[in-house]
């Protein structure tokens, strides 16, 4: 028996939100592993993409930066058509791009609650949609990951907009996979636990939230990017050629309490 390659040689992979945080962990680790990357940033973020896209180039790897309005539609099909024609084709798609605005349930705003269903669930939609015509197109088959949440699968404070995009990810995620196996897509998704990024600072910075979080992770730490990326790899990887429409939770052993 020969153990399946981790490796992504030659393959293409876009991924949304790359210019901080996770994203930015995810497309390096992608490139590193062998794959070329396109990276998303927001119009008004696109400058944060500049250090990354040195780095994948750095590995040899090509770098194409580009920008992305989640949900726009016209925005998704530039992405799209760019990414394709930036990496000669497209096979891996990780959708990484989200918002949040933690607050409590009672004071939540009509806004507030689309503009997160609209970047997180939505937005991830139609850029799988888009993504998917054209993997089928392309007849070579190919991988989506989604970056849901812990929050995907439990509650917590002050989240009720967070949690319930990032629940309909994971479920939008099984359904996908039942849809689109029949062209060779596998769709995926991982759960993070709370990760120290740019968006979560705030979140550590309150001394209490802090220890509440930490109180739920057996492992007794928060994680760090590094923790997240080789989930991705892995599932974009010939290893995980037979797991489709599975979250993986990446949470410190939160859900095993």
């Amino acid at each position: 028996m020969v153990l399946p390659s981790m490796r992504l040689d030659g393959l293409r992979a876009a991924v949304t939100g790359a210019g901080s945080g996770i994203g930015e962990g995810i497309a390096e680790a992608m490139a590193e592993a062998g794959a070329d990357v396109a990276l998303s940033e927001v119009p008004e973020k696109m400058a944060s993409l500049d250090a990354v896209c040195r780095r994948i180039r750095g590995h040899g790897r090509t770098a194409v930066p580009l920008s992305l309005r989640l949900p726009d539609l016209g925005s998704i099909d530039n992405f799209v058509t760019d990414t394709i024609d930036g990496l000669g084709g497209l096979d891996i798609l990780v959708n990484n791009a989200g918002v949040n605005i933690p607050v409590d349930a009672l004071d939540l705003t009509e806004a507030d609650w689309d503009l997160v269903q609209d970047v997180n669930l939505k937005g991830l939609f139609f850029l799988s949609q888009a993504v998917a015509r054209r993997v089928k197109e392309q007849g070579t088959g190919g991988r989506i990951i989604n970056v849901a949440s812990i929050n995907g699968v439990v509650g917590y404070y002050k989240r009720a907009a967070y949690c319930s995009s990032k629940a309909g990810v994971v479920n939008l995620t099984r359904v996908l996979a039942l849809e689109w196996a029949q062209y060779g897509i596998n769709v995926n998704a991982i759960g993070p636990t709370f990760i120290l990024t740019p968006m979560t600072q705030s979140t550590f910075d309150d001394e209490q939230m802090r220890q509440d979080l930490l109180r739920r992770i057996p492992l007794g730490r928060v994680g760090q990017p590094e923790d997240v990326v080789g989930s991705v790899v892995f599932l974009a990887s010939p290893a995980a050629a037979l797991i489709t429409g599975h979250t993986l939770l990446v949470d410190g052993g939160w859900t095993a309490i």
